[in-house]
């Protein structure tokens, strides 16, 4: 099993609806550790950013709109086989596909409403990360916390 770094982003619904601790809980749950994270309210630049692989696709604006309407929280998840187990434990982008006890199967309402977006490949996990966080806002490992803790 690889370690791997997979970017998560609470979107606004998840955020708004007070469930942005229960989608942590669940990815700390399956033993995968938060490596960054941070709220904020995303600007339509970074949105484009994170979404240019939809450019001129006629949802790219409705993407681009929810990501900058209220704030998020995104977050670098670290493990095994992260990318992947990650995007088991979030669920089919149609909440109403998506399996029972996945965070979208659970608390999903539609596809323009489906809580948590996850990287898809190693590819995009680390385009992605690099869109929304420095690399001094991420913490290698959970050793490299206690490290900072000491010499702090």
């Amino acid at each position: 099993m690889a370690n791997e770094r997979t970017l998560i982003l609470c979107k606004a619904d998840a955020v708004a609806r007070g469930l942005v601790g229960e989608i942590l809980a669940r990815f700390e749950r399956r033993g995968y550790a938060i490596a960054a994270m941070k709220m904020l309210v995303v600007d339509e630049a970074r949105a484009k950013q994170h979404y240019a692989e939809h450019d001129g696709k006629p949802f790219f604006k409705g993407l681009v709109e929810y990501l900058t309407s209220a704030p998020i929280v995104a977050l670098v998840i670290e493990g095994s086989d992260a990318i992947e187990g990650c995007r088991a434990s979030i669920g089919a982008t149609n909440p109403i596909k998506a399996a029972p006890g996945s965070i979208r199967g659970d608390y999903g309402q539609t596809i323009g409403r489906n809580l948590v977006h996850g990287s898809d490949s190693p590819d995009s996990a680390k385009r992605e990360i690099g869109i929304w966080f420095q690399p001094s806002e991420i913490f290698a490992r959970p050793h490299d916390l206690e490290k900072w803790l000491v010499s702090n």
